[in-house]
């Protein structure tokens, strides 16, 4: 067993000044009851006590090991402490001791007196205490032991490479989404696997991405983990950890402060309680730590649980469209213009633009339904996407067929209004007797809900249709000089906060438009996403010298991001230096959503960055709107950034280094 497994950067007090050696060991001891290495605190400080009272764990040679073996322990760990001035440890040498560990060992003698003799072997090098003492960081003092133990013990320098032994389990388990599963969700998860291994913490991280849930808990893994992280903006299935120790955030923080989220997961000691609520805040007590889980907070992950099921129509639709588009002008060039056809001039393209039409039919009642669906498990779906269809179609009391349409607004009322109406429907349906609560799913719901949802819809439709169209005439009315102002805006908000609340206004915007038939909007959202990746990866290739060595390597992989439209890979470099990259950022993308506005660019779908491009409105006018504020973003970094390399730790939470 590596003493460097057993160490924690939280558990690693350097430079102290305790007055006595029971102030040393009372510290220590705190700090493995905060840990959680601990069943009971006044046990095994009175078992640490006892051993010293027989003979005085300092050793000589200006250091202690303090120990105590007991089922006070619930796991192996060590604490260590540095004091400048030394400390009177009663030591068998009679000199001032510099530098303590502190073993904590459950019944296992064999165990505890391998890792004794591990640790005296450290000890006997003369180069640990000079070095332990000179370090900054707990981090330092890991890697220094990490590094003397390959040395000392070149035939286990394997372990810590090894992977973790299935039925050992994870000390932590983790669940990451983000609404459109694409970037966040791997990158939080990455961001968490990683800084776990630095804190020495096992991990295991699900994601549920576009494709589905990869990499999937199972029961037996939930049984043995110590905490589960769940860092998602949409909702994820919660039933399964049901009594477990549950930390909930936002995929952001897992991705931008995944130390902060595992030690606030770690010291969090609620148990969660499932009633059937999939966004995981129903918890037998009040929280001790902050759960971002405000009714805002809420709002938003249930209406971005609706857009993450909803792009893929409007993704495959808007392809299919643009492609039946590309078709006609190889076959008819513009003739398919000259004769309204453009889009169905051929059988094939015709069919392509039919069955891309059929797919962005189904995105509205897609959208509703998963927001009920949200709020209010699985009896919310099929009301929000009836709903949703009568805010598609336009349905009223007065035209049962339809005609008056309220669109996204629409769904966007129906989704909620259905999700709290089935979720109060349940609580009410709760107290029947258990012999016939079958009926409630077959029966009660689906009718109850149809018919309320029918008649609140068939109320709404005109008002929210009216609102529609207005929405709809201001986009119209805009000139062009307002149009390019309306690019740069989208443009930048899709810059200042990568992936978070603004960018995806931004481009839940951009997606809205999309269903109004307003295209050149989603062009400049997209234009202002690609260009952070691709202006940081220029500037690490063009302006060498700003960056350190880490960050020179991330930024081939900023080419590729940005490329693909995933903003996400700049914010490492933010963390690292916001002001000099954030300005630079948002400036270059008020520059892309500016010219990409101002160019006509249009774009029928919502995402997929270079590869959507050939079926642009003008893209070549497109290419230089991404390239302008790319280079843009390059320049002004180069005059904003420092020489002086950033520290390495910078890029720590990064995924890339």
């Amino acid at each position: 067993m590596r003493i460097s497994s057993l160490l924690n950067e939280d558990g690693i007090l350097l430079k102290s000044k305790p007055k006595s050696k029971e102030e040393v060991i009372n510290t220590l001891v705190e700090c493995h009851f905060r840990l959680g290495n601990l069943n009971d605190k006044d046990s095994f400080r009175k078992a640490v006590l006892e051993r010293e009272a027989s003979t005085s764990t300092g050793i000589g040679g200006g250091m202690a090991i303090p120990h105590a073996m007991t089922e006070a322990v619930k796991r192996p760990a060590i604490t260590a402490m540095t004091v400048e001035d030394g400390v009177d440890f009663k030591s068998l040498d009679g000199k001032p001791v510099n530098l303590i560990f502190m073993i904590a060992m459950p019944n296992d003698g064999k165990q505890h007196m391998n890792l004794l003799s591990h640790l005296a072997t450290l000890m006997m090098d003369k180069s640990l205490l000079p070095s332990l003492t000179a370090v900054e960081t707990p981090a330092e003092f890991i890697d220094f032991i990490d590094k003397l133990e390959d040395k000392l013990f070149p035939d286990e320098a394997s372990e810590k490479s090894e992977p973790i032994e299935e039925n050992k389990g994870y000390k932590i388990l983790a669940v990451t989404a983000c609404p459109m599963g694409i970037s966040h969700t791997y990158m939080a998860a990455e961001a968490l696997e990683k800084t776990a291994k630095e804190m020495h913490y096992s991990i295991k991280v699900e994601t549920n991405g576009s494709a589905g849930a990869a990499n999937v808990l199972t029961d037996e893994e939930i049984e043995k983990a110590e905490v589960i992280i769940i860092a998602a903006d949409k909702n994820v299935d919660m039933e399964r950890f049901n009594g477990k120790r549950v930390f909930i955030t936002s995929v952001t923080d897992g991705l931008r402060k995944p130390k902060e989220t595992i030690k606030a997961a770690l010291s969090n000691k609620e148990l969660y309680k499932y009633k059937g609520d999939t966004s995981g805040s129903e918890y037998i007590s009040k929280p001790s730590i902050p759960m971002h889980e405000t009714i805002a907070h809420k709002c938003y992950k249930h209406l971005m649980s609706g857009v993450s099921y909803m792009l893929p129509f409007a993704i495959g639709g808007g392809i299919l469209h643009a492609l039946s588009y590309f078709l006609d002008m190889i076959m008819l060039g513009n003739s398919a213009l000259d004769f309204g056809v453009f889009g169905t001039g051929t059988q094939v393209s015709a069919f392509l633009n039919t069955l891309g039409e059929y797919a962005f039919q189904c995105m509205i009642p897609i959208f509703s339904g998963y927001i009920a669906m949200s709020i209010a498990d699985r009896p919310g779906l099929a009301i929000g996407a009836v709903g949703g269809l009568m805010a598609n179609i336009g349905m009223t009391f007065t035209n049962p067929q339809g005609g008056v349409p309220s669109g996204f607004i629409g769904a966007l009322f129906a989704g909620f209004f259905a999700g709290i109406f089935m979720w109060l429907l349940e609580r009410l349906c709760s107290h029947i007797p258990k012999s016939i609560a079958g009926i409630k799913s077959v029966l009660i719901y689906p009718v109850a809900g149809m018919i309320v949802i029918g008649f609140v819809m068939g109320a709404i439709n005109p008002f929210a249709s009216l609102l529609n169209e207005y929405l709809m005439y201001d986009l119209n009315m805009l000139d062009g000089n307002a149009r390019i102002m309306l690019g740069a805006v989208l443009g930048g908000m899709m810059a200042l906060d990568m992936g978070g609340p603004l960018s995806k206004a931004a481009y839940l915007y951009g997606t809205i438009s999309l269903t109004m038939g307003k295209y050149d909007v989603m062009a400049a959202v997209m234009a202002g996403g690609m260009t952070p990746p691709l202006g940081i990866a220029l500037a690490t290739t063009f302006f060498k010298s700003k960056f350190s060595d880490a960050e020179r390597k991330s930024g081939a992989v900023n080419y590729v991001l940005g490329l693909c439209f995933i903003t996400e890979g700049a914010i490492p470099y933010a963390a690292a230096d916001p002001l000099a990259i954030l300005p630079s950022c948002f400036l270059g993308s008020v520059l892309a959503g500016n010219v990409s506005m101002s160019l006509g660019c249009t774009l029928q779908v919502p995402h997929g960055g270079i590869f959507v491009i050939p079926f642009m409105g003008n893209p070549s006018g497109y290419l230089f709107a991404i390239l302008s504020g790319s280079l843009a973003t390059m320049l002004i970094i180069a005059v904003l950034k420092r020489r002086e390399p950033i520290k390495k730790h910078s890029l720590d939470t990064g995924i890339f280094d």
